[in-house]
């Protein structure tokens, strides 16, 4: 291997390093919390990393490689709306649910297809939205009317 090739290959690992560890430091700034979904199914516990502003619902999880079954993102908007997201740099599968502000699931987006541009919307005014790994809220059996409780020191 020649000397400009080899310290191109040098330079081009080091800039995939530091965008990985730009992305995980972009994750780590966000507050994580525990959160609860009650599904006929049983209790089901997450630790989720909390968007609240608008910088880290842009972000959301796009560019991630991959999501543990006990983590996710919620989106917390603060007032009941209706929402609209779509996956355009999200590289996983995800499951949507939107919640109401009395914390029950209104609709589920099941298996959303990585890198789609097609809109998800909410089915009516949602205040969050929790993002799980694509395929786990049939795992654990959510379901439209079932209640996502938060800590109590989240809002």
């Amino acid at each position: 291997m020649t000397k400009p090739r080899r310290a191109s290959r040098i330079v081009l690992a080091a800039l995939a390093f530091t965008a990985v560890a730009a992305d995980e430091a972009c994750a780590g700034r966000l507050r994580v919390e525990r959160l609860d979904v009650l599904t006929t199914a049983g209790v089901h516990h997450f630790k989720v990393e909390v968007a609240d502003t608008p910088a880290t619902q842009e972000r959301g999880l796009m560019f991630r490689k991959s999501l543990a079954a006990d983590r996710g993102m919620l989106f917390d908007f603060g007032s009941e709306q209706p929402v609209s997201f779509w996956m355009k740099n999200t590289l996983i599968p995800l499951d949507m649910l939107f919640i109401g502000a009395d914390g029950r699931i209104v609709s589920i987006a099941r298996n959303a297809t990585p890198r789609s541009e097609t809109p998800i919307a909410s089915a009516g005014p949602v205040r969050d939205v929790l993002e799980l790994r694509g395929g786990r809220a049939a795992e654990i059996g959510a379901a439209p009317g079932d209640r996502v409780r938060e800590e109590p020191n989240h809002r």
